[in-house]
């Protein structure tokens, strides 16, 4: 049940477009906060039409916002910004991931917002954060991902810097955006009446949330001079570790880089004298002979079919798994015995509704995964029902700040 979630009583405000502060939203909205998402008059976040195969609402969009509101505000507007403002006054937690400058222009600052609300933590969500240089440039994901020094290394070596297939950068940050709100949230419970101070602006840069994942990547630079270069499929100063095709054409990833594990590792292969000479003992001798010891491995996973050769890993305890597609992934009964794809009917621009698994909620509690409550709803879909219901408004103030007065 909602009300027994670890959120619930929590009201979230998300100004939200796009993919970083909606998933920070999502998160929140997962363990039951109620998460009022303020979209734009007629067109809503462009997240609806980004990869739009059929229908009105894309199916990322219905993922990101799930277990939301969607209230149409008209923020260029003075009823469309004294409505968000007498929400701000009813909700613990605002998200927003505006270009910075966006949100004071439309009178709706920091200042503004703890005028209305003294109390309310403020979460933002921005390409380079709200103060240095750069501050006022725009900037997705791709970006920071490529500035947060990601993007260096993804690829094959002899090939230019690739990409991963998810907006990684913008994902990362909800996760940070999640983590601010909690954290303000937390202050604010455990120091009220202490003359302790309470942080309640959190600034997330989307290129210093990627930094943030690179390891040790700067230190390494500084203590030793390393520029860690692209490797494919495997990780600098690991091995062996990467993928390797299989005699069906399936293909597997394969850790056998711990030294213990190495050992059992060369064995299943067929290859005992590899684990036992004293130069791969370590895993900087296992680096510097890397192409050798993939090309045995791949020798032995082309003979066998995949199934066979995730088997035998299992049995000698070296760890390794198939690479899935999305069907895999459905069908995987390890996925489906955590409900990890949660199913719902949605419009997919067909005549009927259809059946459409989402991701599942993570993580799980105590033992079972928190049940998806919706996806994300149609645009407005709960406007009238808020600023009724929330705010007091008459039909005519609902339509003024939603921007779809009638003359």
């Amino acid at each position: 049940m909602t009300t027994d979630l670890p959120l619930s009583g929590v009201r979230v405000l998300e100004l939200g477009n796009y993919i970083a502060a909606p998933t920070a939203g999502r998160l929140l909205a997962d363990f039951g906060a109620e998460v009022i998402k303020v979209e734009r008059p007629r067109t809503g976040d462009e997240v609806r039409n980004w990869r739009l195969y059929a229908g009105d609402t894309s199916m990322l969009y219905r993922t990101l916002n799930r277990n939301k509101s969607s209230v149409v505000l008209d923020l260029r507007t003075d009823a469309g910004r004294d409505a968000v403002l007498a929400l701000v006054a009813q909700s613990d937690v605002v998200l927003e991931n505006f270009r910075p400058g966006t949100l004071e222009k439309w009178g709706l600052g920091p200042d503004a917002l703890e005028t209305a609300n003294p109390d309310v933590v403020l979460v933002r969500v921005s390409a380079f954060g709200q103060t240095g240089p750069l501050a006022h440039r725009p900037g997705f994901a791709a970006v920071a991902e490529a500035m947060g020094g990601l993007r260096e290394l993804v690829g094959e070596p002899d090939r230019p810097p690739s990409r991963t297939g998810v907006s990684i950068g913008d994902s990362i940050a909800g996760l940070y955006a999640a983590f601010g709100a909690m954290m303000g949230l937390f202050q604010r419970e455990t120091r009220r009446g202490t003359d302790r101070p309470v942080h309640r602006r959190l600034d997330v840069a989307l290129n210093e949330a990627v930094l943030s994942m690179m390891e040790s990547l700067i230190p390494d630079h500084l203590a030793y001079g390393v520029e860690r270069q692209r490797v494919g499929g495997r990780m600098e100063g690991i091995a062996p570790s990467n993928a390797y095709v299989c005699a069906d054409g399936g293909s597997v990833v394969i850790a056998g880089n711990g030294d213990s594990i190495y050992g059992r590792f060369m064995e299943v292969i067929g290859r005992p004298e590899l684990g036992t000479e004293p130069d791969l003992a370590s895993n900087a001798g296992r680096w510097a002979r890397r192409d050798e010891l993939d090309a045995a491995i791949e020798a032995w996973t082309r003979s066998l079919p995949r199934a066979e050769v995730l088997e035998r890993l299992e049995e000698a305890g070296v760890p390794a798994g198939p690479i899935y597609a999305a069907p895999d992934i459905v069908a995987d009964e390890q996925f489906n015995a955590r409900d990890m794809i949660q199913y719902f009917d949605v419009d997919t621009g067909g005549s009927a509704p259809q059946r459409v698994g989402f991701p599942g909620v993570v993580p799980v509690l105590d033992g079972t995964s928190v049940p998806v409550r919706s996806v994300g709803p149609d645009l407005g879909a709960d406007t009238t029902e808020i600023l009724h219901g929330l705010l007091g408004y008459t039909d005519e103030q609902v339509a003024a700040a939603a921007g779809t007065e009638t003359s």
